[in-house]
């Protein structure tokens, strides 16, 4: 019985190992994912304040506009 389980427990520890590496890569990509999915964000929202600064800066100029014409 002995010898059926040396080869055996040789082969589950290579499979028990490559698991482990291909889990690390996969960690690693889904981290490396949510940071580039954060970065565009925050670049998105960086733009809607740019925006929302435009647009009030447009309504101020147009409010100005009425009140003097």
């Amino acid at each position: 019985m002995s010898p059926f389980f040396i080869p055996l427990g040789a082969f589950v520890m290579v499979v028990i190992i490559v698991a482990i590496g291909s889990m690390k890569k996969m960690r690693e990509k889904e981290l490396e994912a949510h940071q580039n999915l954060r970065a565009q964000e925050m670049d998105h929202e960086r733009k809607m304040k740019e925006l929302d600064i435009e647009k009030a800066k447009l309504e101020l100029e147009k409010t100005r506009a009425t009140k003097n014409g």
